[in-house]
C-alpha cells in the first residue's frame, strides 16, 4: 500500500472514529436528557398525588372549615356568606321577569316568559352587551347609567310574545359576580371591585340602589327584586328544573360553591330564622385550604407570583385560569433542566399565561397516533416546530397529571359539602338518604371532557357504588342567567303570599 492510500486511510479511519464518538456522546446526552425527563415527571406525578385517602382527609377538612365559617364571621378561609335566599324556584312561577348578569367586561340582559309547573320556561331572549374600557374605571353613575340605558332598550324591544299584566311592576334579578357584603336579598354593599374595574367611590356603595337610581334616570319602572351571586344563580336555575337540587359549583375561569344549608345549622345567623327553615350559602370555595391538598413547587411559585399570595388557593388547583399556567410552568422546566424542546428554551414559553386551559385541553384531547393536534399548538402558541413524538407524549403525559389532580379535588371539594349536609352515605339513621342532585357550571367542566369524567368517576369512588346512585351531578342550563330571573319571580310569589 503506498504512502498516500496509507495516509487516506488513517484520516479516513481517524473521521470514523470522530463521528462514532459523535454519536456516542450524543446518544449518552439524549439518554441523559430523557432521563431527567422521566425524574422530573416522576417527581411531578408523586407531588400531585390523589389517593382516595387523601382525598378524603380534603372532603373532611372542607366539611370542618364550613362550620367553622358557619360559626363566626372571619372563624375561616370559608367566608360562608348568607345570601338571603330563603326561597328557591318550585317551578310554580308565572309571569314576566327579567334577568341582569354583570360579572365581568360583558353583562347580559335577559327577559323569561315562565308558564308554571306544566309549561316552566314559555320563551327567554337575551342581549349581550360589552362595556367600554372608559366606564370601567370611571364615575359610578357613569357606569350604571350605561347599563340602565341598554336595559331600556332590551325593554323597549319586547315582543308580543312577552306578557305583563297591566299595572305590574316589572322585576329584575341582579346577578352581581363581584365581592359584596349581602344585608337583605335585594341589597349589597361593593367590598372591592375585581377583573378589570376599578371605580372607588363605588366600594361601600349598596350596588342595588346605584343600579335603581339608574334605572329611575331611565324612566324605566322596573324593581330590583334580588342580588344574587351567579353560583347562588345556577342553584336557583337547577332547582327550577329539579327539586332535588341542594347545591352548586361552578368550574370556570374561577370556581365557587353554594348549597343548601338549614337555618338553624347557622350560628352566625342573628336574624329571626325564615319560615322555609332554609337559607343558600355563597361558600366562596376557592380560598380553601388545607395541609392534604397536594401543593408542588410550581403551585408554590404560582401563587408567590400573582395578585393575591396565599389566597384563592383551592382555586389555583382546580380552575380554568391556571391549570394552563401550572402546565407551561412544568414545560418551561423541562426546556431549562432537560432541553425537551432542544438547545434553547423557546421565549414564548417564558411569558405567564402564555398556554391557556382551552390549549390545554385540546392537546389533552389529541387523538391522532402522531399527536398532530398537540405539535401544532406547540408550534403556532409556543413557536416550537418539528417537535419528536416523545416530547409531545410528554406533554400529554402531564397535561394528564395536572387535570386529574384538580377534577379529583373537585369531587373532594364536592363530598365535602354533602358530608356537611348529611348526604354523603346511602343510609342515615336507618333511612335511605333521599335523591340529591349538584347543578354543575362553567366552561372547565362542560368543555374538558377528561377533567369532567374523571371528577364523576372520583366521586363514585369516594362515596361508593350504593352511595354514588342516589347522588347525581348534573350539567347547569346557563343558571347565572336565568336563575336570578327565576328567584325575582319566586320572592314576588313568595311577597305576594304574605301580603294576602
Amino acid at each position: 500500500m503506498g504512502k498516500a492510500a496509507v495516509t487516506t486511510a488513517v484520516v479516513c479511519a481517524a473521521a470514523a472514529c470522530a463521528v462514532a464518538a459523535l454519536v456516542v456522546r450524543y446518544r449518552m446526552r439524549s439518554s441523559g436528557r430523557w432521563a431527567r425527563v422521566a425524574a422530573l415527571l416522576k417527581e411531578l406525578e408523586e407531588r400531585c398525588a390523589t389517593p382516595v385517602g387523601k382525598l378524603r382527609q380534603v372532603a373532611d377538612a372542607m366539611a370542618v372549615e364550613m362550620h367553622a365559617g358557619l360559626a363566626s364571621e372571619g372563624g375561616s378561609k370559608l367566608k360562608m356568606l348568607i345570601s338571603y335566599v330563603n326561597n328557591l324556584p318550585t317551578g310554580e312561577e308565572t309571569g314576566l321577569f327579567y334577568a341582569l348578569d354583570l360579572g365581568g367586561t360583558n353583562f347580559r340582559v335577559l327577559r323569561v316568559q315562565l308558564g308554571g309547573k306544566e309549561r316552566c320556561v314559555l320563551k327567554q331572549e337575551f342581549e349581550e352587551v360589552s362595556i367600554p374600557p372608559l366606564l370601567m374605571v370611571g364615575g359610578s353613575d357613569e357606569l350604571f347609567d350605561f347599563i340602565a340605558s341598554a336595559l331600556a332598550k332590551f325593554v323597549a324591544s319586547e315582543g308580543e310574545d312577552f306578557h305583563l299584566p297591566v299595572g305590574r311592576q316589572r322585576e329584575i334579578g341582579f346577578t352581581f359576580s363581584f365581592p359584596v357584603r349581602q344585608t337583605s336579598i335585594a341589597s349589597g354593599t361593593l367590598i372591592k371591585w375585581t377583573k378589570g374595574f376599578n371605580i372607588d367611590e363605588t366600594v361601600g356603595e349598596d350596588v342595588v340602589a346605584e343600579l335603581t337610581r339608574a334605572i329611575e334616570r331611565q324612566g324605566l319602572d322596573m324593581r330590583v327584586s334580588a342580588l344574587i351571586n351567579d353560583t347562588v344563580g345556577t342553584l336557583a336555575g337547577g332547582r327550577y328544573h329539579d327539586n332535588d337540587v341542594v347545591a352548586a359549583v361552578i368550574l370556570g375561569t374561577g370556581t365557587n360553591a353554594a348549597y343548601v344549608e338549614r337555618a338553624h345549622a347557622i350560628p352566625k345567623w342573628h336574624g329571626l330564622l325564615p319560615k322555609s327553615g332554609e337559607m343558600v350559602i355563597n361558600m366562596e370555595w376557592g380560598n380553601f385550604r388545607s395541609s392534604h391538598l397536594p401543593l408542588t413547587d410550581y403551585d408554590q411559585a404560582l401563587d408567590n407570583e400573582s395578585l393575591n399570595p396565599s389566597e384563592q388557593i383551592f382555586e389555583k388547583l382546580i380552575s380554568g385560569m391556571y391549570l394552563g399556567e401550572i402546565l407551561r410552568r412544568v414545560l418551561l422546566r423541562l426546556a431549562k433542566e432537560a432541553s425537551l424542546f432542544g438547545d434553547s428554551v423557546p421565549p414564548k414559553l417564558e411569558i405567564p399565561f402564555m398556554l391557556r386551559t382551552p390549549v390545554m385541553s385540546a392537546m389533552h384531547h389529541d387523538t391522532t397516533p402522531d399527536l398532530k393536534v398537540v405539535g401544532a399548538k406547540l408550534k403556532d402558541l409556543l413557536g416550537i416546530p418539528n417537535t419528536s413524538l416523545k416530547a409531545r407524549k410528554v406533554v400529554v403525559q402531564i397535561c394528564d397529571i395536572v387535570a386529574r389532580r384538580g377534577a379529583r379535588l373537585a369531587a373532594a371539594g364536592v363530598a365535602g359539602i354533602l358530608k356537611k349536609v348529611g348526604r354523603d352515605t346511602a343510609v342515615k339513621g336507618g333511612e335511605s338518604v333521599p335523591r340529591t342532585v349538584v347543578a354543575m357550571d362553567g366552561g372547565l367542566y362542560e368543555h374538558y371532557t377528561i377533567f369532567r369524567e374523571c371528577l364523576q368517576a372520583t366521586f363514585e369512588e369516594m362515596l361508593g357504588a350504593e352511595a354514588a346512585a342516589s347522588v347525581i351531578i348534573k350539567l347547569a342550563n346557563d343558571g347565572s342567567g336565568i336563575g336570578a330571573a327565576l328567584l325575582a319571580a319566586s320572592h314576588s310569589q313568595y311577597r305576594e303570599l304574605e301580603q294576602s
